[in-house]
């Protein structure tokens, strides 16, 4: 894990030295947190399963780590040089990792996400309310996933806790990353 992190901490910073005139959405969390957070979801077995996802993957260092910890993982990402970068470093350490380029807003979930970006225009609000087919490229649905990571803006985290209580299975985890290196675990109660 250790290497795994140098390295993709290094890419990291190259793309962003990279992209430093352009706009980027990219911020990295934490992830030896992040990692030891998993690592305690899997090993108490809180999940109900090992199906993983990451929404909005980034350089895929998350869903990469989640299959370190023998999490059926894959990552969706809006932006298509991070989807690359993110198989290739998955790739480059023989990791089984699925990266899919796309929303991950679920089908049905658009005016969900059109709701709230319209209430947060020009604030910190950085997701794409377009709905594509990822989760069927993937051939899955958001049902079909035991745990679900996300790293959101201040201003997307009702937005991303909602598309997961409307659309995540009765059980299944939500974990969060918020700036000041804090996660969150969040689980869908089961319905009486």
């Amino acid at each position: 894990m250790a290497s795994f992190l140098r390295e993709a901490d290094a890419r990291v910073e190259e793309f962003l030295n990279q992209r430093k005139n352009v706009a980027s959405g990219f911020v990295p969390s934490d992830f030896v947190a992040v990692y030891h957070a998993l690592g305690a979801i899997m090993t108490g077995q809180f999940a109900g399963g090992n199906v993983f996802c990451e929404w909005g993957s980034g350089f895929g260092v998350v869903a990469s780590l989640a299959a370190m910890l023998d999490f059926d993982a894959r990552g969706i990402e809006i932006d298509r040089d991070l989807c690359d970068a993110a198989q290739q470093l998955a790739e480059d350490f023989d990791l089984l990792v699925g990266f899919i380029h796309g929303s991950f807003i679920p089908p049905g979930g658009e005016e969900l996400a059109d709701k709230a970006f319209a209430n947060h225009v020009g604030e910190s609000f950085r997701l794409v309310a377009e709905v594509d087919d990822a989760y069927e490229e993937m051939g899955l649905d958001m049902e079909d996933f035991n745990v679900v990571f996300a790293y959101p803006w201040p201003d997307e985290r009702p937005l991303i806790e909602c598309l997961f209580d409307t659309y995540a299975a009765e059980g299944a985890l939500l974990l969060t990353y918020h700036e000041f290196d804090s996660l969150v675990l969040k689980r869908k109660m089961i319905q009486s």
